[in-house]
């Protein structure tokens, strides 16, 4: 029996719309905890951050990274796994000074426990984990885990423990930096994109039903880029459609041959680069591709330009500001894949969690 394309991807989409409610669970979480000062008892000052995951969580690594270090003034490197375990020599400093954070989702992804035992076994390191079960094996390697149990999911994808464990690390480097307004500011994203989500979807979904596209392309700078990769992967992931990305003005340095009618560029706008950003799409607007635009605010030209726009109004600081960035791209990876009859809660070939066969 042909499948109901309005029941295709339900669990994930209920995931999705949930962020807001959860955003503000986890944020609970990490006061009761207080893993703040757990952090400073096992980890001195002075020493660079290694962030570490794969897929997802990787780009959670790379938006905790660069938070990290714009809000501590101590340097934040991300690192898929892999790379930590096939060319350790080229990824991680000589220095014992290096403190590795371990995301994982499901807390035991074989590569980042290989990775955590690199670290804790070969470097006499102290890992940090963050993942959203508990009672994994990455949590016997670690340290600290900052265990985030609202949000994990049922679907195959990420999508809520993705903007969560975000959230986590941009709360513990504004605690460690001793940033309260940053912190505080953390706590006032859930509210608008709650309001934002009541509109949002339908009107997404009506984007995408208008419109044939063979090409999905994702742009970002600073915080925002691994934004742009996580929306790429969701795309990916949950409608099987290519998809690429790159930094913004990356995009025309080649990339821009591929700009047409067929091509959906998503921008992920920022507030330090608008100028160049904004520049940029233009230029891709001209060369006839479609565009989607996701900002926190929008002048008269960028609204020109925006084929589809979502806009944020966020009071926050940018960095705040980054996971009110991915329920867009989530959405459109889940609506482009219901109307090709693709379920997201279980798309093809993926797994919850990758784990190996020693």
């Amino acid at each position: 029996m042909t499948p109901n394309p309005d029941q295709l991807g339900v669990v994930t989409q209920a995931e999705i719309l949930s962020q807001p409610a959860c955003w503000r669970e986890c944020l609970a979480i990490l006061e009761n905890k207080n893993y703040v000062a757990e952090l400073r008892r096992n980890f001195r000052s002075g020493a660079g951050w290694s962030m570490i995951g794969c897929g997802s969580s990787y780009y959670v690594a790379q938006v905790a990274a660069v938070s990290w270090t714009a809000l501590t003034g101590h340097r934040a490197q991300a690192f898929p796994a892999s790379e930590v375990l096939l060319f350790p020599e080229l990824a991680m400093p000589d220095s014992g000074a290096c403190r590795p954070v371990l995301i994982s989702r499901s807390g035991h992804t074989s590569e980042v426990l290989k990775a955590a035992e690199y670290f804790k076994n070969e470097r006499r390191l102290k890992p940090v984990a963050i993942s959203c079960v508990r009672g994994q094996p990455l949590e016997e390697l670690a340290t600290l885990t900052v265990v985030l149990a609202p949000a994990d999911e049922r679907s195959m994808v990420m999508t809520r423990s993705f903007s969560s464990m975000i959230l986590a690390l941009q709360y513990l480097a504004g605690g460690w930096a001793e940033n309260q307004a940053f912190q505080e500011a953390l706590k006032k994203v859930s509210g608008p994109v709650e309001r934002l989500l009541s509109e949002l979807p339908a009107r997404l979904e009506e984007f995408v039903a208008a419109h044939e596209f063979e090409n999905y392309v994702f742009l970002g700078q600073g915080p925002l880029y691994g934004i742009a990769s996580e929306a790429m992967l969701k795309v990916k992931e949950m409608s099987c459609s290519y998809a690429q990305v790159f930094h913004t003005l990356e995009f025309r340095h080649g990339p821009k041959a591929m700009a047409s009618p067929r091509t959906l560029v998503t921008f992920f706008i920022s507030e330090a680069g608008y100028p160049a950003e904004l520049d940029m799409l233009q230029e891709v607007k001209s060369l006839g591709a479609a565009t989607l635009v996701v900002a926190n605010r929008a002048n008269p030209d960028l609204r020109r330009a925006a084929d589809f726009l979502v806009e944020l109004g966020l009071d926050v600081p940018e960095y705040a500001r980054a996971i009110a960035c991915i329920p867009a791209g989530q959405l459109l990876g889940l609506y482009t894949g219901r109307k090709k009859g693709i379920n997201s809660d279980r798309p093809p070939n993926l797994s919850r969690a990758v784990i190996l066969q020693d």
